[in-house]
């Protein structure tokens, strides 16, 4: 069995007083698209801001392909993950072609100019996400979705094996939110890239995952298959309200929606 390329065991951490996390353990293999899900302040971004090393005064192991956390200096862990933060209001002055080849830091020196290589994965990523119009616009010009995209292209420019993503289309409208979709999925499946994603929405990590965990209360409360996950019963145990899962005739998963919303 080959050792999995993210592996937590008993994470804890404890922030302004308050245990957010409790002796979580869990386990990514390479190329999966794994989902986070679960109540809101239950932990979930702190789970992959502890991942991504935004934080890093916890207890317990986290090995990130075969070794801990911190035995890899901040470039070589730059190489083999990425980080995507929520969809925000976060501008900057730089244009989207500048954004994006900001992504390729880890691959450079202070005194190196962009070589071919580069220019090719920057290139590959403004087009992924479908940014070929917009590579001269200035990030502070752009919607929501827009920016967001962009962010997403400057992580996959950066060339990494892992992507990890908080809530990625929160705040989206619907066509941004099936890109962000699309492209996620794509990179999984077709590039054999790990990813990582804390969504708010059951059904889209239902529809995009290998595995889901739920996290509630800064424990695990679930961790399986989309199938699992979206079983009334389990949806209950995690979210404490009720659920209906009705048949989609698009999909072999049920549709989920709160009991409370009808």
């Amino acid at each position: 069995m080959s050792t999995p390329i993210i592996q937590i065991e008993d994470l804890s951490i404890v922030l302004a007083g308050n245990d957010i996390l409790k002796d979580v353990s869990l386990h990514v293999d390479e190329g999966e698209y794994v989902s986070i899900i679960g109540p809101n302040g239950a932990g979930k971004t702190t789970l992959v801001k502890c991942m991504a090393g935004i934080y890093r005064d916890w207890t317990g192991t986290i090995n990130i392909n075969g070794q801990s956390f911190a035995d890899h200096g901040n470039k070589a862990l730059a190489k083999l993950q990425s980080y995507v933060p929520q969809a925000e209001g976060r501008t900057n002055p730089l244009t989207v072609e500048e954004f994006v080849t900001m992504g390729r830091y880890p691959h450079l020196s202070a005194f190196t100019t962009l070589k071919p290589e580069d220019y090719t994965a920057i290139d590959a990523a403004i087009g992924r996400a479908g940014l070929q119009s917009f590579r001269q616009r200035k990030m502070n010009t752009l919607s929501g979705g827009e920016r967001q995209m962009a962010f997403i292209a400057a992580a996959l420019a950066q060339g990494s094996r892992i992507l990890l993503l908080d809530e990625p289309s929160t705040f989206l409208d619907y066509r941004h939110q099936a890109n962000v979709a699309s492209i996620l999925k794509t990179a999984c499946r077709e590039s054999g890239i790990t990813v990582v994603a804390v969504h708010h929405d059951i059904n889209t990590a239902a529809a995009s995952s290998d595995r889901i965990y739920a996290i509630k209360e800064g424990a695990i409360a679930f961790s399986g298959t989309p199938e699992e996950a979206t079983r009334r019963e389990t949806l209950k145990g995690i979210y404490d309200t009720e659920f209906i899962c009705t048949p989609s005739p698009d999909r072999p998963l049920p549709f989920v929606i709160s009991g409370g919303a009808l």
